[in-house]
């Protein structure tokens, strides 16, 4: 039956509120806005159960890959510093969920040459000695990468995104069925969708960690401009970097001023912790 393209459109708009509708079914208030004033609902379409499980099952891989090659905890000390900077961070959780400090966390360090850190759904965390040989990383600016990363579990960001990309896999299914095409002529729905989307709200979830991270630093007395430093020294690393409106992270400009104001703003909390009113 062929239609005319005000019914294309009309068909169009039902079946992406009809799909969207479903993908916000449950909204959710996942911490305490805290100090930073963080305080942004969030929709979810996939359960916190499905994603933390997923997370365990990944996690355990991927210690178990870097065990086979060597990679796992090799250096005694440099695993207790990281382990003892994340206790610290997770004993201050609680002031932006309560259910957080009975996670089942976890924290390894994985000798890497790559600059990276990473806390998965639930609070499993790694660390690569890149990140702290190449940047010769301060505990401070240590804490504010897991800081960061912590943040990310914390506001459960992975099970955002999770929902995004089942909402978008829902709303193209229905488009796909009421239009009458196949596979092929969705795949630039999807990429539409992906920009629409995920870079958007890519870039918040990063200034949202970047803030709660300060905070959680500032608590577990670690200084949060070291915030600052860090991604200074991130910075001087070299290497291109795309334009902040196609990227799914803030420029380094925008970042520093924002952790700048933020990390001005939890200061206090601080020197209560530094002074042992944590």
């Amino acid at each position: 039956m062929k239609r005319t393209v005000s019914q294309t459109i009309g068909f169009f708009g039902v079946a992406i509120c009809a799909a969207l509708s479903i993908a916000a079914c449950q909204t959710v208030q996942t911490t305490q806005a805290g100090a930073v004033g963080v305080d942004r609902t969030q929709s979810f379409m996939v359960s916190a159960a499905a994603v933390n499980s997923s997370a365990v099952k990944a996690y355990q891989q991927v210690m178990a890959d870097a065990q086979k090659k060597g990679q796992l905890n090799r250096d005694p000390a440099q695993l207790e510093r990281v382990r003892a900077i994340a206790s610290r961070l997770i004993a201050n959780v609680n002031a932006f969920r309560s259910d957080a400090p009975g996670w089942k966390w976890e924290v390894n360090v994985i000798t890497s040459p790559e600059v990276n850190a990473w806390c998965m759904p639930g609070g499993k965390i790694a660390v690569y000695t890149g990140l702290i040989d190449k940047l010769r990383i301060t505990d401070d600016e240590l804490a504010a990468v897991m800081g960061h990363e912590i943040a990310h579990a914390l506001r459960e960001h992975g099970r955002e995104r999770a929902s995004q990309t089942a909402a978008q896999s829902l709303a193209i299914g229905v488009v796909g069925a009421v239009l009458g095409i196949g596979a092929a002529g969705q795949d630039i729905s999807q990429t539409i969708l992906d920009v629409t989307f995920n870079l958007p709200n890519s870039r918040l979830h990063e200034t949202e960690a970047d803030r709660v991270g300060v905070e959680l630093a500032a608590r577990s007395a670690f200084d949060p401009h070291a915030a600052i430093s860090l991604w200074q020294k991130m910075g001087s690393l070299g290497g291109s970097r795309p334009p902040q409106f196609l990227s799914t992270h803030p420029s380094a400009d925008t970042r520093q001023k924002d952790l700048q104001v933020y990390a001005d703003r939890v200061a206090p909390l601080y020197e209560t912790a530094r002074r042992g009113g944590r």
